[in-house]
């Protein structure tokens, strides 16, 4: 059975040092520090690799984050796995669940999270199964 957890979030974006091998293509490397409110009640570590293009709009990024927390009352840690890109202003993003990194009473847990801004407020929307949850 799909469950569903959703809430705010705030997230902090810190600048990291990168070494560049690209040949002159600019990535940003980035560390991730969230804190998740609501159906999940956790905090986040996580790191995330990106590049903006010359042509307002277009960028893609990539990052993995550990999740610790509670969610829907079981306590544990998970990793979530993120995949996105926007081509001229038309994003598209993908939020998995790493299989099988959920630990302590998520063991099993499966599913993928939207990511929601509006007005500047930051929110979620998790869509996930747990094996043996009925």
């Amino acid at each position: 059975m799909t469950m569903h957890a959703s809430g705010p979030f705030d997230v902090k974006l810190t600048p990291q040092a990168f070494e560049d091998a690209t040949g002159g293509a600019a990535i940003g490397r980035l560390a991730l520090d969230k804190r998740f409110h609501g159906e999940l009640d956790a905090t986040s570590k996580g790191q995330m690799l990106a590049h903006r293009t010359h042509v307002d709009g277009s960028a893609g990024y990539v990052a993995m984050e550990v999740v610790s927390g509670i969610l829907h009352g079981r306590n544990g840690t998970f990793v979530l796995q993120h995949s996105g890109t926007m081509t001229r202003g038309d994003a598209q993003l993908t939020l998995t669940v790493v299989p099988d990194s959920g630990a302590d009473q998520l063991i099993g847990l499966a599913g993928t999270m939207a990511i929601i801004i509006a007005d500047g407020k930051h929110s979620y929307a998790f869509d996930y199964t747990l094996d043996g949850v009925a």
